[in-house]
């Protein structure tokens, strides 16, 4: 997972998420049958989330008898805590705009469903050239594809919608988007035969790739701090494997072991469990100039360090 000040740019992102909304709206390029008519459609939902903020917000200015706080009153305290030197994060400052992120949540599912789709098709291009699938085949295999993009879309807009979610939580959810989740079963039931055979033999080959370029990364990160031997790396290596989201028990990895399980302990505690005491040590002084880096940065926008910093996993373990 990217450090804090890697995520600082959603902060602005997501502020202006609105007007991104309207211009997307203007170059979305024609959908099946009428634009015009797409377009209404979403300008319509638009108009409706911004007429819902403004009742929202004036139907009691002072904000002491409604149910939740809008936008307006999260963003005036944000305003106040600033004025008067009270630590503001940038946790602080997402949250503040959740209110008019949640009404605009329908436009943003269209929106994102949208860039998957696109997606979508290239992915669909390259499994029926590969496979020569048949114009039914192909046919399916764009529809279940569709289908994938919605609901990774939506699952994104509640993420972004659900209370306590932090910045750390969006950018791990932005890079976590997998629409080829579950095409194992699909493809099970679209091929046989050697077609089949090579479907299956390929994914477990670009499932092998992907927990191993993860894990040699944050090996190469940890292994820049502390100058792991040779001992050590191939049970980093087999921990950070095995907590991969790709990982299978069926991999097998050259010259490596697949290590121990991180049960009953965080990735963190398991991988500093096999450091020395003078590695433990240089790991922990890069922690605390990482944190004085981020805590500078964030200084410099009148920010502060979220109070949870030092607990959370600064190399993505």
């Amino acid at each position: 997972m990217p450090n804090l000040r890697s995520v600082i740019p959603l902060v602005a992102g997501l502020a202006i998420g609105a007007t991104g909304a309207v211009l997307f709206v203007q170059s979305m390029p024609p959908p099946e049958g009428s634009a015009e008519e797409r377009i209404e459609k979403l300008e319509a939902d638009l108009k409706k989330a911004n007429n819902r903020v403004t009742t929202l917000e004036g139907a009691d200015p002072t904000g002491r008898n409604r149910p939740g706080r809008t936008m307006k009153d999260n963003l005036r305290s944000i305003a106040d805590d600033f004025r008067n030197g009270r630590p503001v994060t940038p946790d602080d400052v997402f949250r503040a705009t959740q209110p008019l992120i949640r009404d605009l949540s329908p436009l943003f599912d269209r929106m994102r469903t949208k860039e998957l789709q696109r997606r979508s098709d290239t992915m669909a291009g390259e499994l029926a050239r590969k496979y020569s699938l048949n114009a039914a085949q192909q046919g399916a295999l764009k529809n279940w594809l569709d289908q994938r993009a919605e609901e990774e879309a939506k699952r994104y807009t509640a993420i972004i919608s659900q209370e306590g979610v932090r910045m750390e939580d969006l950018n791990e959810a932005t890079h976590d988007i997998r629409l080829d989740d579950g095409l194992e079963t699909f493809m099970q039931g679209t091929l046989t035969g050697e077609k089949l055979a090579a479907f299956q033999t390929e994914r477990m080959q670009e499932r092998v790739n992907r927990v191993q370029d993860e894990a040699d990364m944050k090996m190469e990160r940890l292994d820049r701090i502390v100058t792991l031997d040779d001992e050590q790396r191939g049970k980093v290596f087999g921990m950070l494997a095995r907590g991969a989201r790709d990982f299978d028990p069926a991999m097998q990895f050259e010259g490596v072991g697949t290590g121990t399980a991180l049960t009953g302990k965080s990735k963190q505690d398991a991988i500093l469990s096999v450091l020395r005491p003078d590695q433990k040590a240089a790991y922990e002084a890069e922690r605390d100039k990482q944190r004085a880096e981020t805590e500078k940065e964030l200084g410099s926008m009148g920010l502060s360090l979220p109070a949870d910093w030092n607990e959370r996993d600064f190399l993505g373990f």
